[in-house]
């Protein structure tokens, strides 16, 4: 019979070994993990621009040839030689606003015309909620929405990355006919919104507090990126890029 010495010898160095081709074997698969979020990350900012592509091929090339990435700062100034996707948006939202970094993504279509691609991070009732919002050249008018989650309830707060949800967002708008910004609402059916029904959308039922993470959500991250829709108006560069060819 083995000595209770032998026994802790044997089984901690069992633990150090397997700790060992543990470690091993997930650094070797990082690398595809790692191109495995960057395509899904894609497919989420093209799915926001109504394209929901499944194909490994067709993500990328769609991606490569459609979608210009921006980082702008608090003040709407494109900064220099930083990957929009290498970006945490947590981390981003934890500073103070006039620090952050700022995303964008600018879907060109087949007939030229641009699309907004802002992304978007709040938290629901079980954790973090995220997604992408996609505006019309006019800065205004919501063209389409892509909404996931970590951990909601099946059936309750889960239904914001249900597509019959994300739909209600598409013609919304988010400035009254005055330029105030107001986003768009999410809240439920019996609640009255000042501004009328372009500028809401149904709650998920049952989901009051994921709904009201979803609301805040969107307010807080388009809020940061009005400077810069603004300077590009002002200036009518966007007339000019949205002209024929």
């Amino acid at each position: 019979m083995h000595s209770n010495q032998y026994t802790l010898i044997y089984a901690a160095v069992l633990s150090i070994v397997t700790a060992v081709i543990l470690a091993v074997t997930a650094e070797g698969l990082r690398p595809a993990q790692e191109i495995n979020v960057a395509l899904d990350t894609k497919s989420n900012i093209l799915k926001a621009v109504r394209l929901d592509l499944s194909e490994r091929q067709e993500i990328e090339q769609t991606y490569s040839s459609r979608i210009e990435e921006l980082v702008l700062n608090a003040s709407g100034e494109k900064l220099e030689n930083v990957a929009a996707t290498s970006i945490d948006m947590k981390e981003e939202n934890d500073k103070d606003w006039k620090e952050r970094r700022l995303p964008l993504y600018i879907y060109t279509g087949e007939n030229q015309e641009k699309y907004f691609i802002v992304p978007v991070r709040g938290v629901g009732l079980w954790g973090p909620i995220w997604g992408y919002l996609s505006l019309e050249s006019d800065f205004n008018t919501i063209y389409g929405a892509f909404f996931d989650h970590k951990g909601e309830t099946p059936g309750l707060g889960a239904e914001i990355s249900e597509k019959a949800f994300q739909d209600q967002f598409r013609g919304k708008k988010i400035m009254t006919d005055d330029g105030q910004f107001v986003s768009v609402s999410v809240i439920k059916k019996t609640d009255k919104l000042e501004y009328g029904q372009m500028y809401r959308v149904d709650a998920i039922s049952g989901g009051t507090i994921t709904s009201r993470g979803t609301d805040q959500m969107i307010k807080d991250g388009l809020a940061p990126y009005l400077t810069y829709f603004e300077k590009i108006k002002s200036s009518g560069a966007l007339v000019s890029a949205n002209q024929p060819k």
